[in-house]
């Protein structure tokens, strides 16, 4: 016979069990949640920067550096003879405001707050060209300037994005 001290214990047993297990599964719906939370604040922060990669500026800038053009110097002298503030503010706005706008995106998957596919899937060619057509105008400046900080996360940006093109691609470094 089963005395009342003993189903009591299998009773408070019982409901530890069951607490434990409701527990677990209001845990794991809570971490479904903030995946889903975070993957949708980094689709809505995408969606801004797709806005303005969509924009006329930015796909009339685009057109002029990557493909129409593009800025072709030996030396930093002749790149500022060319395309330097004073000589063609209209182009070195454009590099700037291009510039810019890679710095930011850089900064953003340097923080895990965008994922690197995201940018490779919309802008892996812009990322790619646009840091091989300047980055040794970028890098003599640098020098002169003492300035290493100059477009940093450009160049970061590149070095993370361009890996996964070359897979994707399978274009030769």
């Amino acid at each position: 016979m089963v005395d009342v001290q003993t189903v009591g214990v299998l009773i408070t047993a019982a409901s530890v069990t069951v607490a434990a297990i409701y527990y677990m599964f209001t845990l794991r719906i809570n971490q479904r949640n903030i995946k889903t939370t975070l993957e949708t604040r980094q689709a809505q922060l995408f969606m801004g920067i797709y806005d303005k990669f969509s924009s006329k500026e930015f796909s009339d800038d685009m057109n002029k550096l990557i493909f129409n053009e593009p800025p072709r110097y030996a030396s930093y002298e002749e790149f500022q003879e060319k395309y330097g503030y004073e000589k063609n503010p209209q182009y070195y706005s454009s590099l700037v405001r291009m510039a810019m706008l890679l710095e930011g995106i850089g900064v953003l998957v340097k923080r895990g707050l965008v994922n690197v596919e995201f940018v490779d899937d919309l802008m892996s060619v812009v990322v790619t060209r646009f840091w091989e057509l300047t980055r040794s105008a970028w890098a003599e400046y640098r020098v002169r300037e003492g300035d290493q900080a100059m477009w940093e996360y450009v160049e970061y940006l590149y070095n993370e994005v361009k890996p996964i093109y070359q897979r994707q691609w399978q274009v030769s470094p």
